[in-house]
Order: structure tokens, then sequence, then C-alpha cells
């Protein structure tokens, strides 16, 4: 797969999800209106959707395996989008959480101002946690899938649920704060932190993109491990692009990190050894999949996603 090929093939997934996204919320005249918006704003803020494309892409490829026809393959895709719009209100939330004062205390997000800055920080408090529970308020509504049955949906909500709570994203979360200002933080609980914070939503989204295909277990196995090398390069590459990267292009101020005083790859082993860091679990995560047919696209995201400049 060209270059061409690849950002086609993720401009249109990046469509479909927007297409989807834009519909599933919608704004009534009701006393609670101010939280929906809140909520649907932060949902549509020029996000890259890398959580519910690798759920859809990896579905995408595993789903050539399976026996099944042309429009049973499209209804799967389909159903592989919506809970990957479930997953990106998982990861919003997180990201309005992580705004707010008593956390990152960050103005911006994707170039716009930050949810608690746009509605107030108790709107966006609750608009976080509207998000997440609206995320399973999806999932579980079976009318809205066209091939994938309960079964397989019950794993799905389980699997998002271990991974976005406190032995997942959440667990990181906290590892994240208690190491701002601690000077004896270390290569491996960085390490963990990272596994947690980013690496679980994304190996939750490959997970369940593999289950919605009804993957076997050594498949999943194997999806697993190409997605715990993606997401701990994914976090490093957060971490060197807030130390380097362009302010216009991320949509938020750089030094981020500095300011908290947190431990990060860079700050712990320096940008040079980060940058290498990276480009080895990049080259883990594409030779784990490539050993799975038809992964061209998701061995292409890797390599966009360790270029990346936002």
């Amino acid at each position: 797969m060209n270059n061409l090929e690849f950002e086609s093939k993720f401009k249109d997934y990046q469509n479909k999800i927007n297409s989807r996204l834009d519909n599933i919320l919608s704004i009534a005249d009701i006393p609670q209106k101010e939280v929906i918006e809140a909520m649907k704003y932060s949902l549509g803020a020029n996000g890259k959707r890398i959580r519910p494309i690798l759920c859809t892409a990896v579905c995408e490829m595993l789903s050539h395996n399976m026996d099944i026809t042309a429009d049973e393959r499209e209804a799967l895709i389909n159903d592989a989008i919506y809970v990957g719009c479930a997953i990106e209100c998982i990861h919003t939330y997180s990201l309005i959480h992580d705004d707010l004062p008593c956390m990152d205390d960050d103005d911006l997000r994707r170039g716009k101002p930050s949810c608690h800055i746009k509605f107030g920080e108790s709107t966006a408090l609750l608009a976080g946690d509207g998000l997440l529970n609206f995320a399973f308020e999806l999932l579980s509504d079976l009318s809205e899938y066209s091939y994938i049955k309960s079964d397989k949906i019950i794993k799905i909500i389980s699997e998002l649920s271990k991974n976005s709570g406190v032995y997942g994203m959440i667990g990181g979360q906290i590892i994240d704060l208690a190491c701002e200002n601690k000077t004896d933080a270390d290569i491996k609980l960085l390490t963990k932190m990272h596994r947690l914070k980013t690496g679980a939503l994304l190996r939750a989204s490959a997970v369940c993109g593999a289950i919605a295909s009804g993957a076997s277990d050594e498949i999943i196995d194997k999806i697993i491990s190409f997605a715990m090398s993606l997401g701990l390069a994914f976090q490093i590459k957060d971490d060197i692009l807030d130390f380097v990267g362009d302010e216009k292009l991320l949509g938020k101020p750089v030094g981020g990190d500095l300011k908290c005083n947190k431990t990060t790859y860079v700050s712990l082993i320096s940008l040079e050894n980060a940058e290498k860091e990276l480009n080895v679990l990049t080259k883990q995560a594409e030779d784990t999949v490539s050993e799975l047919d038809f992964s061209e696209f998701l061995v292409c995201l890797s390599e966009f996603l360790l270029g990346r400049e936002y």
C-alpha cells in the first residue's frame, strides 16, 4: 500500500466515523441542553479518530479471512465503526477531564478552547461523565447492529470497561499524577503508566475490532501484542511532541509536561533515547501485524503514527 492509498483509506475511515459521530448525539431543547452541547463540542473537535480507525481497520483486516458475503462484510465494518464511535466517546471524556484545572489545567484542545474554558468547569466535568456513560449506552443498544451478535457485544463491553477503568486508563492517570514532582521514578514505572494511560484504550480498540470479527484467541493474542507496542510508541511520541512539537500543529501549547514537572521518556532517558525507543517499538508493532494477512493498512498506520507531527 503506497502513501496515497493509505491517505485515501485513512480519510475514508475518518469521514465515515465523523458522519456517524455527528448523528449519534442530538441536541434537543431540554433543561440539560448545555451539557449535551458540551459533549458534542468536545466530541467533534478535530480529532484524528485513531482509536475508532484502529478498531475498524483490525475488523476489516480480519474479515477478509471470514466466509461471508460482501454485504455481510460491509455490515460488519459498519458495526465496527459504531463500536469505534463509542470508544471515541470514552477517549473524549478522558481528554475533557485531563484538561481540567485539577489535572493538567490546559486551556486548549485540538486548537480550540478546552471544554471547561468554553462551558465552565462544572459543565465540563459532567460532559465527561456524560460521554463515558453514553459510550456504554451506545454499545448496549442492540438495535444499532446489523451483523455483530449480542455475545460478542458483551465481550466488547467487558474489554472496554476493563481497559478504561482503574486497571487501565484511569489507573495510568493516577500513576501520572503521582509522578508529578517525583525524582525517583524509574523506566519500569513510567512504562507501566504509559501502557495503562494511553496504551490500554488503544489496545482495547484493536481487540474490540478483533472480537467483532469473531477472531480466535490466537489471533487476538497477536493483535494484543501489536497494539501494546503501538500504544507505548504512541505515548512516547506524545512525550516527544510535548518537548519539540509545533504548537500550531498540536493545537495546544508544548511544554505542558515540563510545566507540571511530569516524568516522561524525554525527561527520564533523553530525547535521543526516547526517539530510539519509539523506532524500536514501531518496528515491533509492524513486524507483529505483518504476520497477518491483509495487514498493509495497519503497517502504514504504524508508520504514520511514528512520523506524525500532531
